[in-house]
């Protein structure tokens, strides 16, 4: 019996190292038992390994994420996971129906392999492997092709083809852009028909828009530009903004309008003003400026950023810190041509921070613009360039919202004519909006000289404007805060095309963005 035993044990032995004992993995018998084929349960893992990590540095220089979906089936011991969950229930299937239709959303199939994904599903369904070493091929393509197509598909559909950060000088949105841990939660769905529904945009202004982008792709006769225009502002819809909530205020641009919105009602829509275009050809004369370094070949820019903050304060009765670029290119020429233009528009100039005295008699022509020592400030009152309300956000571009004493720009159709604010055309209703408070607004109204709506208070506003006309007590005019009540989530927008009462509206692309993106585009489409 010993001997026996002895005997049984080398046996075993040499059994195991066959692998005669070993256990098929899941891939294998998912495939044996659609196929009813037993070739799929020779599937050996560590032969699959091998010829999978092949694949995978052969194919990466063709992958836009490589890396990520390198370290993916890393952490998961390069399972080929899409093809066991997802193959034989017919989701892999339904992913490249999905691609096959990108056209819905203006992108060409091919961005995502779509004839590759078709080709590899067809060939494992047609199960005609004469080796397990086909198998492994076969399976290894697929897996990997199947992960790049849904990768990219996710994050053009659901985040937008262009990271508008990166593309666009004066963006400064906080979009959510797709990163490897996003990327690595898609390729570990547990329900890939789900996910497909789920990241489709479902923004009654998208599907207005898809609609009319496909009746033009249909005409014989098509609109080129609002078909470019449509697809722009599609791509747009699908950046993903950060929550704006309830109500929220947005000015678009190219619309020169600022609306205030309370879910989908419209609490205010008004006109603004916003900053002018850069100049033609800037890029080429930015070019010429850096060589020379005069200020005269600087090319103006003075665009509007598109930018998201919360309004949290207003300014009445504003000072007016004039920015460099302002003082340098207008404020400097002003003074030198006229010597009281400073004093008759109520500017106050500085040096190293105290106040000059008579800056009339200062001697322009001896300073270069480009080394300019002084700074200026406007007092508040009749003639500052920012009216009597300055509507404040948290940004790094010195950008508000403000009222005006120039209100004739209003009447213009190409508003684009400031410094790059935001000039609002019905400053003391955006005030009242913002405060929220009949005692602070009443307030508000009599710093400008306005009856408060509380009659109870007519006594107070009299004695304030009798202050303020007191011929031997000089009044000094002062600026002063009144704090929102609330936080107002604020979006300075760039939107060209929308859906409006069923009809689509389109806006002249003023500062040539739409161009950019366009370009940037087009090798998708």
């Amino acid at each position: 019996m010993k001997r026996t035993l002895l005997l049984l044990i080398p046996l075993c032995l040499l059994l195991n190292a066959c692998n005669w004992f070993k256990e098929t993995p899941e891939i294998g018998l998912v495939l044996a038992k659609h196929f009813d084929n037993k070739l799929y349960k020779k599937f050996d893992t560590a032969e699959y390994n091998i010829i999978f990590n092949k694949y995978v540095d052969s194919l990466a220089g063709n992958f836009s994420n490589p890396n990520t979906i390198k370290a993916y089936y890393q952490s998961v011991n390069d399972e080929p996971r899409l093809i066991t969950k997802f193959f034989t229930s017919g989701a892999l299937d339904t992913l490249k129906n999905y691609i096959g239709r990108s056209e819905l959303h203006g992108f060409n199939a091919e961005v995502f392999k779509y004839k590759k994904l078709q080709a590899l599903l067809e060939q494992l369904s047609a199960n005609k492997f004469k080796t397990i070493d086909e198998v492994y091929e076969a399976v290894a393509d697929l897996e990997l092709n199947a992960a790049e197509s849904l990768i990219k598909y996710n994050n053009f559909v659901y985040y937008g083809s262009l990271n508008p950060r990166k593309l666009l000088s004066r963006y400064y949105v906080p979009v959510k852009r797709p990163d490897s841990a996003s990327m690595s939660a898609v390729l570990a769905t547990k329900d890939l028909e789900k996910l497909l529904v789920a990241i489709q945009p479902e923004s009654e202004n998208y599907l207005a828009l898809q609609k009319a982008m496909l009746r033009q792709e249909k005409k014989g006769n098509r609109d080129e530009q609002a078909l470019k225009t449509i697809k722009v502002n599609m791509e747009r819809l699908r950046w993903k903004l950060p929550e704006l909530g309830d109500e929220y205020v947005e000015v678009n641009i190219p619309d020169f309008s600022l609306t205030w919105f309370s879910k989908q009602d419209t609490l205010s829509h008004m006109k603004v003003c916003v900053g002018g275009a850069r100049e033609k050809d800037y890029a080429e004369k930015l070019k010429l400026y850096a060589k020379s370094g005069n200020l005269d070949d600087k090319p103006k820019n003075h665009e509007t950023p598109i930018l998201y903050s919360k309004l949290n304060s207003i300014q009445v009765n504003p000072i007016w810190n004039i920015p460099v670029s302002i003082a340098r290119n207008e404020i400097y020429w002003q003074a030198v041509r006229d010597p009281y233009y400073l004093s008759n528009n109520n500017i106050k100039v500085y040096y190293k921070g105290k106040l000059v005295g008579d800056p009339d008699t200062i001697q322009w022509s001896r300073y270069p613009r480009e080394k300019l020592p002084y700074q200026f400030k406007q007092s508040s009152g009749e003639g500052n360039a920012l009216g009597k309300f300055k509507f404040i956000f948290d940004n790094g571009s010195s950008i508000y919202l403000h009222d005006t004493n120039n209100k004739s720009g209003f009447a213009l159709s190409n508003r684009a004519i400031s410094h790059g604010c935001v000039r609002v055309e019905r400053p003391l209703e955006f005030a009242e909006m913002m405060v929220k408070d009949k005692y602070q607004y009443d307030q508000l109204r009599m710093e400008v000289n306005l009856a408060p709506i509380d009659t109870t208070k007519m006594e107070v506003f009299k004695q304030k404007m009798a202050k303020k006309t007191d011929t031997l007590n000089v009044f000094k005019l002062k600026p002063k805060w009144f704090g929102a009540k609330k936080p107002v989530p604020l979006i300075i927008n760039y939107i060209t095309a929308w859906s409006q009462n069923g009809v689509i509206q389109f806006r002249p692309d003023v500062y040539g963005l739409d161009e950019t993106l366009y370009a940037a585009m087009k090798k998708f489409m």
